[in-house]
């Protein structure tokens, strides 16, 4: 009867989703207020109605009711009851109700929270919102039913995969949607003002804080599943560029230009096409992610779905949304035309120096996706693109943006100059250099790459610092002065602060755990030792032992450094009862120098004796504390007055007319 419920209340959610989509639209067009006024009650009960059947499918996974067969595919009596939970979002059918219901959440907040939207644009906001609820919606009901009913139940269900059955791949999901979907407002902002023939400040005002709520957790998103990744594989990496982790990046990188150009239009009154555009952009590589997961043109521990009709329904999907919308901008986005002015040295030109680098990065990644598939489906065989393809083509991409950042805040607004700005930064250039030459001396026998890298980051940090202290005048007025000046700092800029130094000590930690990781893999004997980084790795031997729904043999490791004991590692390899699929789980010691990590494999011979893979990953924790102030500013911007009072009221022509007059 459950199921039952769920199954109706999204139905009554379709059709919610097709008055709001419609009616509003046609009202805001018409000027009919009653019309538009019909946006806010149906984004709200869209919610209330999605949000019925995910809690009723949620009530299924946790009472192991196997007469569903998402239950029965994904589920097991035996699973402890997080991942019984996070279940619901561990497979296709799941992942999509998620979205879906993320999607009405931030439909629900614009209706709520967007007290101070023109009514014609608000309309027409949620009108385009609940249009792509209508397709999500009908490729659920038609092909990916979550509450398909089986008869006769079996006794019990298949299980989860093992591999995600892991803390972090319960809350990485839910992360990454909230990123995917929360792009889409920014879309739908897009094609209203499209529609509407204007954008402005105010609208860029608008708009911002949802797309900075989107990339603040898409960033967490990407963190968590790189985390994932690196204590659950077992592989000692934290990225592999596959492509269901590139599904994800390339949204990353054109939000991460639509965020800055959208800053530019809200105080400039420039690049409003270029802005919208990106927008376009951005959900449109947030909805290819979508794809390459559930299509079954991928093999990945990612992808849910391998029915390759699902992938043709959400391919039809693709066209109708990313060609009309470009359609759509190729008809209305000339009229969008812009008034500021600006030199190509000036902050407007390096925030858009910025968007070309990062659009230019992310069209990269999409080619190295995509350029497999396209070969295979026009009969030229099958190729890998793998790492060496994206490093070397993605890291020289990115390096004159990095330079350029620590440049850019020191320039002036529509006219700057270059050399009193380098000035400025003359001493974070020295202590690049002498940060450069001293990683040169300890890693000298490592690449040349990673001392670049290790110095970008100084240079970008330092920069970062610099431009700080020259905004509460630091050493240029009384110290009573800037720590005034430091207190009274808008949230924003705290924000952007915050977020060029995340990324600094993020690029510090890839360059160390890229460049100097040392690795050793051998077969080992209780009392056998290893040295790896300069710490010595003793194996005292393995265990078996049992978990809640697997057995596990976990090995111990005393690791010492100069004599002295630093930590004890006990790895784990899993197999779980029902599906008998082993996993690996690493033992790791994070210290501020390096991560000591450990993996036991297989065993060797009958003496107790096991393959085990040492690593010793320098810096790389600092990778994901980067991460973390960056997702940190971005929360703090969004705090910031400007967006709690909401945007500036816009004029109408004869208000402006007498403001002028």
């Amino acid at each position: 009867m459950i199921a039952e419920l769920g199954h109706f209340t999204l139905i009554l959610a379709l059709f919610m989703a097709v008055v709001q989509s419609s009616l509003p639209l046609i009202g805001a067009q018409r000027r009919h207020a009653a019309w538009m006024a019909l946006a806010q009650p149906t984004a709200v009960l869209q919610f209330l109605l999605v949000a019925i059947a995910f809690l009723c499918l949620t009530h299924a996974f946790v009472t192991s009711d196997f007469s569903v067969v998402n239950v029965v595919k994904n589920s097991h009596t035996a699973k402890p009851l997080i991942y019984k939970i996070s279940g619901v979002w561990g497979n296709h059918e799941g992942s999509l109700l998620l979205w879906v219901l993320i999607l009405s959440i931030f439909g629900a907040a614009v209706a709520v929270f967007g007290g101070n939207l023109p009514p014609s644009l608000k309309a027409r906001v949620l009108s385009v919102q609940a249009m792509i609820a209508v397709g999500f919606y009908l490729f659920m009901l038609l092909t990916s039913n979550p509450f398909e009913r089986i008869h006769p139940p079996p006794f019990n269900g298949q299980g989860l995969n093992p591999l995600l059955q892991d803390p972090g791949l319960a809350f990485h999901p839910p992360m990454l949607y909230l990123g995917y979907v929360g792009f889409s407002m920014a879309f739908s902002f897009a094609i209203a003002a499209l529609i509407e023939g204007r954008v402005d400040a105010a609208w860029a005002r608008w708009v911002r804080p949802w797309t900075l709520a989107a990339w603040c957790f898409l960033t967490a998103g990407i963190a968590l599943g790189s985390w994932w990744a690196y204590y659950e594989l077992g592989w000692g990496g934290w990225w592999f560029w596959d492509p269901v982790e590139n599904a994800s990046f390339m949204p990353w990188l054109a939000g991460t230009a639509l965020l800055h150009s959208a800053t530019v239009v809200e105080k400039r009154d420039t690049l409003k096409g270029w802005t919208v555009l990106l927008a376009i952009i951005t959900f449109s590589l947030s909805l290819l992610g979508t794809f390459l997961v559930r299509s079954g043109v991928l093999t990945s521990v990612h992808a849910f779905a391998t029915d390759p009709a699902r992938g043709v329904f959400i391919l039809i999907l693709l066209i109708i949304v990313i060609g009309g919308s470009l359609a759509l901008f190729a008809w209305r986005g000339p009229q969008l035309t812009s008034t500021g002015l600006f030199q190509p040295i000036s902050r407007e030109g390096a925030l858009l120096f910025n968007n070309l680098v990062m659009t230019t990065a992310a069209a990269a990644v999409l080619l190295g996706t995509l350029y497999p598939l396209l070969l295979d489906a026009v009969g030229g065989g099958k190729v890998s693109v793998g790492p060496p393809f994206f490093n070397a083509v993605f890291i020289p991409i990115m390096v004159p943006m990095i330079v350029a950042m620590a440049i850019g805040p020191f320039l002036n607004w529509k006219r700057g100059d270059l050399m009193p700005a380098l000035s400025r930064l003359r001493v974070a250039f020295a202590v690049t250099v002498a940060a450069g030459l001293a990683a040169w001396s300890i890693y000298g026998d490592g690449p040349f790459l990673g001392v670049a890298a290790l110095a970008l980051a100084v240079w970008l940090g330092t920069g970062t610092l610099t431009e700080l202290a020259g905004r509460v005048k630091l050493f240029r007025a009384p110290l009573d002065e800037s720590l005034r000046r430091f207190r009274r700092m808008p949230r924003s800029a705290w924000g952007m602060t915050l977020g060029h130094l995340g990324l600094a000590i993020a690029i510090a930690g890839m360059a160390g755990a890229g460049a100097w990781t040392v690795e050793s893999i051998q077969v080992m004997k209780p009392g056998d030792k290893v040295t790896v980084g300069g710490y010595v790795y003793a194996f005292e031997g393995a265990k078996n032992g049992k978990g809640p729904n697997y057995s596990l043999v976990h090995g111990t490791f005393q690791v010492s450094r100069n004599g002295e004991h630093v930590a004890t590692l006990r790895p784990e390899k899993r197999v779980y009862d029902v599906s008998q699929q082993p996993t690996t789980e690493a033992a790791i010691h994070t210290t501020w120098r390096g991560d000591l990590y450990a993996v036991i494999g297989d065993p060797e011979g009958t003496d107790g004796a096991y393959v085990t893979r040492i690593y010793f990953n320098p810096l790389v924790v600092w990778m994901w504390v980067g991460t973390l102030v960056m997702v940190f500013g971005g929360a703090l911007s969004l705090t910031d007055r400007r967006h709690r009072v909401g945007a500036p009221q816009r004029r109408t022509g004869a208000a402006a007319v007498a403001a002028g007059t």
